[in-house]
Order: structure tokens, then sequence, then C-alpha cells
């Protein structure tokens, strides 16, 4: 079996379809088909049932899907290795939701680089579905969010269990009233994280924690924020708690391949995720 083989039948697994696994590979549909119709010879098994509505997985297809997956990260992994550069022990390729980078993960780098500078790593940000699909597919090796969706033959770990606090900026004036709504997901505006402590409709929004900080840090105002961010600025006296206000848990996850739960350099980069959130 070869990877195109593996990655399209993943593919169709994810999409539901023929036609739209072909989109998203930038192949033709008749390639699509074609591949698979020779994994199910080379498997001697039928793996999707095609109907009206797309592709579903038979019994047998449904067993094959961890093995598809374990193919896949084991190449990407291969050839993450083989561009290893010279001197370093291990790589880690890892993403993380905009609002997770600061500061976990940014003190994650940091650490790693203090307690493992032979690890090589490659970090990047994305939305949930984006790095989700890059863990799917072997192109990270873990992923940190907020709402992980729960995938086969992956690990989801709680690493951190923050609260995200009113805090208002201590200018005493009606700025200091203003609220600034920051998108912590769908979870908190269903909480209430919207309107219930707004006192009036939000007349900024924005969907980047820090950015929503330092805008009233700057300028005054209210707003929801991780707790770990806003402590220092409450330590100064810029900001202060809003007495009363309710605070809402935002956890963050780390979602990784079961089969890469020997690896060392994994181990290392999961520890130096719970040390800084410690």
């Amino acid at each position: 079996m070869d990877i195109d083989r593996a990655r399209t039948f993943l593919e169709i697994v994810h999409t539901g379809s023929f036609l739209k696994a072909a989109e998203r590979l930038h192949v033709t549909q008749t390639t699509v088909s074609a591949r698979i119709r020779t994994l199910e010879e080379e498997l001697g098994r039928q793996l999707f049932t095609r109907n009206r509505n797309g592709a579903v997985l038979t019994a047998a297809g449904r067993e094959f899907e961890r093995f598809a997956q374990s193919f896949v990260q084991i190449w990407e992994r291969a050839r993450q290795q083989l561009r290893l550069p010279p001197g370093r022990a291990g790589a880690i390729a890892l993403g993380g939701e905009l609002s997770l980078w600061s500061p976990l993960l940014l003190d994650w780098l940091v650490w790693m680089k203090r307690h493992q500078p032979l690890i090589a790593i490659r970090a990047q940000i994305g939305m949930p579905d984006q790095l989700l699909e890059q863990l799917r597919t072997g192109v990270l090796d873990v992923a940190v969010l907020y709402a992980p969706m729960i995938l086969p033959g992956f690990t989801v770990e709680l690493i951190e269990e923050e609260q995200l606090v009113l805090v208002r900026s201590a200018k005493g004036d009606d700025e200091a009233r203003d609220y600034v709504h920051v998108d912590w997901g769908p979870h908190f505006a269903a909480l209430g994280g919207l309107g219930q402590a707004a006192f009036e409709g939000p007349g900024l929004l924005v969907g980047y924690g820090p950015l929503g900080l330092a805008y009233i840090l700057r300028t005054g105002g209210m707003g929801y924020f991780r707790k770990g961010a806003v402590t220092p600025h409450l330590q100064t006296g810029e900001l202060e708690l809003v007495a009363g206000a309710p605070e809402f848990t935002y956890p963050a996850y780390a979602v990784y391949p079961e089969s890469s739960e020997d690896r060392a350099d994994m181990r290392e980069a999961l520890r130096g995720l719970k040390a800084v959130a410690r």
C-alpha cells in the first residue's frame, strides 16, 4: 500500500464523499476511485459503501481506519526525522489555537529551549478544525486546543484549567465601564459570557485575548480575560477585578496520537506543557 492510497482513504472518511476528497487532494474523482479500488483489491475487503449521500465506511473500513492513520503518521514522522538538523535528537511539531499561545505555549517554547535544547520544534497557530486535520494527517505531532473533538486513535489530555475573570481598568471613569467582548469560543458564549456581564451591548468584539487586553490597558474598559494574563496588571493596580462577576473555566487540552505515547521527545513535550501550566 502506498501513502497516496492511505491519504485518499482518510480524506474520504473525513469528508464523507469521493468527490469532496478529490477536490481536497486536487486530483480527479476517477483517480480517487481508482486508488480505493486498488486498495480494496490489495486488502480483499470492501472499505466503503457508496450511496446518494456520499460514502460510508463498512465494518472492514472502520477496522482499517486506525491502521491507515498510523501509516500516514509514521510516514510523516519518518520525513521529519530525516530532515532533522545536525545535532538534534528529535523533533516536535506543535500547533495551538491563537488564544492559547500567550502565555501558555510561549512559556512552553521557553521551557523546551531550557530543558530540551536538542529537540527541534516546529510551532504554528491555527483554527481548531485546521489543527485537527493536520494532526489527523500526521503533519502535527500534538495540538493544544480549547474544546477538541474526540478522534479515534488519539489521546485527549487536560493540560490546564484556567479561569476567565472580569476585569476593568482602574481609571474610575466612564471609559472603565466600556465592555470589550473577547470571543473565547461558543462554550463561553453559551454560559453567558456575552451580555451577562456586559450590562450593555459591547462596543468592541475581538477574537484574540491579548489584543483586547492591550486595548483596555491603553484606552480603558472592561472584559473577560485569562486570570494568568491579567494577574501582573492586577498587582500593579492597572486593572481591578469586578466584584461579584461570574468566572468561567477555560481549559487547554493536548491532543496527540496514541501511537506516539512511547516517544521520548513526545513525553518531554507533554512534561513541559504540564510544567508551564503549573
